[in-house]
Formats: C-alpha cells, structure tokens, sequence
C-alpha cells in the first residue's frame, strides 16, 4: 500500500503512520528523517542538504525530492510505503507524480486526517512535558490525575515555546494557504480518502484502516 498522509498540523499523521509502519511494515517516510539520516551518513544528498543547512539556508525541493526517490527505490518500500507529511504543496505533489512516474509506483490513495480547527488548537497549544518524568501531556485532553501526577510530584508542566497561539495559528494558516489545495488535488485523481481523526488514537487507527482497505 503506497500513501500519502494529508493532514494540518497536531492532526496525528506521524502517529497513525507510525501504526502502519509496526503493524505491516510499510515504511513512514518523513522529510525531516530523511534529511537527518543522509546527513549522518554521509550521503552526497546528506552533504549537500547538511552545507544547505550551515549555511542557514532551506533545503530545495529538489533535493527532498531526491532522498524521496532514493528511499521509496529502497527493498523495504517495494511493498508500500507511507509519506508523512510530503507533499506540503501542489507543485511538490506534482514533483512527486512525475518520480512515481518514472519508477513505475502508483499511489494507492492520499488520505486526509480530518481534524476541527478548534481540537487542532487544544491539541497543539495544551502540549505540556512533565519536568520530572518527561511524560507528554495535554492539558485539555490528558487525564486529571497525570496532570496532578507530576505537580504532585514536584515537577512542572513545561510548554514548548513555539506552542503558542500566535505561533500555532499561523502554522494553521500557512497549512490553509498552502497544504490544504492538495485535497483538490488528489480528489481530482480519485485517490482522497478523509478520515475523522478526532477521537481516541486506537478508534482513528481503525477507521483508517477501513479507509485504505488494510484489515
């Protein structure tokens, strides 16, 4: 099974893929893995991202794409794979159409995790870290009793800086503006699937499941 996964941001793609990955061993391929793990290897991709990157610059398109091409060619992908938060914007997709195009791959689907705006915000700006235990929590949807756990035991719930609204709306917006047309997209190929990924992580991984056809 070759997927895409839509989704804004705090909307759980990296979780679900992450099920898929254990449960039938599809990789979850990731930008941001994908660039650390060229870059510690040493790869002429990793040295190219990793003078990008010193020289506080982004990383081009085009090199993205080439570590997505060099993985989804890797032996572990030829069953399925999943893309976990690529393509952020229709001229990647389109990029990308044209890589599954020359390696003869075809997606399967690009399925969208639905998620309300206003849960995206408690997800995202509720994010606390134990100081003590380093348990992730959130203060709108994790259990009183964790969140009494740690105070009660001397620790403090820590928010990470860039979990602020300010921040997080406009990582939401530039989503909005950019991310979101591939719906478009991808419907228009017949390959969208929505999931409502709104409620517990094991229910969301079910109707996923349902989504794609894996049982």
């Amino acid at each position: 099974m070759r997927l895409v996964l839509l989704g804004a941001p705090g909307s759980g793609k990296g979780t679900q893929a992450k099920q898929l990955d254990t449960e039938f061993d599809w990789p979850q391929i990731s930008t941001g893995d994908l660039l650390r793990s060229a870059v510690a290897a040493g790869t002429e991709l990793g040295k190219k991202a990793k003078a990008t990157m010193e020289a506080g610059n982004l990383v081009s398109d085009e090199l993205v794409l080439g570590l997505i091409e060099e993985r989804i060619a890797k032996p572990d992908a030829k069953d399925g794979f999943i893309l976990d938060g690529y393509p952020r914007n229709r001229a990647q997709a389109e990029d990308l159409d044209r890589v599954l195009r020359r390696l003869n791959i075809k997606l399967d689907a690009a399925v969208l995790m639905d998620v309300n705006f206003d849960i995206l915000m408690k997800r995202l700006t509720g994010r606390r870290t134990c100081s003590t235990t380093g348990a992730l929590l959130n203060i709108y949807f994790s259990p009183k009793a964790d969140l009494d756990a740690c105070i009660e035991g001397g620790g403090e719930l820590i928010q990470r800086a860039d979990d602020n609204e300010d921040t997080i709306r406009n990582r939401l917006e530039v989503y909005q503006s950019q991310t979101a047309p591939l719906i478009d997209f991808y419907r228009d190929q017949g390959l969208l699937k929505t999931v409502v990924a709104e409620g517990a992580i094991d229910s969301v991984y079910a109707a996923l499941k349902t989504a794609i056809g894996a049982q």
